[in-house]
């Protein structure tokens, strides 16, 4: 025959394991993406030679910006990996017209974008191969030009995950300290 209140004991006593499970791996995790977002002088762009980049391509204006600004990196940004949408043939036909003379191998290490929503969740994902200790990925955001006086969506979301945040516009450095103004880049 049973004690109930031994019983209940047990109940107890799995429930604070779980609890302690559970803030054992919250703590964890914690201390990883501190670690991942730290910003370290290892994991400067050029520092060791050529620096792989996924460059996240949207569509139109976003597509236009980011082209431009692929253009006026040196050689050293190389090999390029893109992401663009299934969708998209006139950027994918812009991309291989920029990139026919650029076939290289490599790992990706950099994800650089410029605001478009899809960028959000490649920028996560670079995020979480550092938190599971995989490989540090640089993620850099260029805020668009057309961004004069507050972030895009994806500014807002990526501020404070990005290694590099560059804004066009001295008003939005104003308000964003964290962020890198160069005047106009694309």
């Amino acid at each position: 025959m049973l004690d109930i209140s031994s019983n209940c004991y047990v109940k107890m006593g799995l429930i604070l394991a779980a609890i302690v499970g559970l803030l054992i791996t919250f703590f964890i995790c914690t201390v990883r993406l501190f670690l991942v977002l730290r910003k370290d002088a290892e994991h400067k762009p050029g520092k060791k030679g050529a620096v792989s980049v996924l460059v996240v391509a949207g569509s139109g204006g976003h597509t236009t910006e980011i082209l431009r600004l692929m253009e006026s990196l040196s050689r050293s940004y190389s090999p390029r990996h893109y992401v663009i949408a299934d969708t998209d043939k006139m950027s994918e036909d812009k991309i291989r017209t920029l990139e026919n003379s650029h076939k290289e191998k490599d790992t990706t290490r950099q994800v650089l974008c410029n605001g478009p929503g899809t960028c959000v969740p490649v920028c996560a994902s670079a995020l979480l191969l550092g938190i599971l200790g995989v490989k540090k990925v640089l993620i850099i955001y260029v805020e668009s030009i057309c961004r004069v006086e507050t972030l895009s969506l994806s500014g807002k979301l990526l501020y404070h995950l990005s290694d590099y945040f560059f804004v066009q516009w001295s008003a939005l450095k104003e308000k964003y300290p964290k962020s890198t103004y160069l005047g106009r880049i694309v």
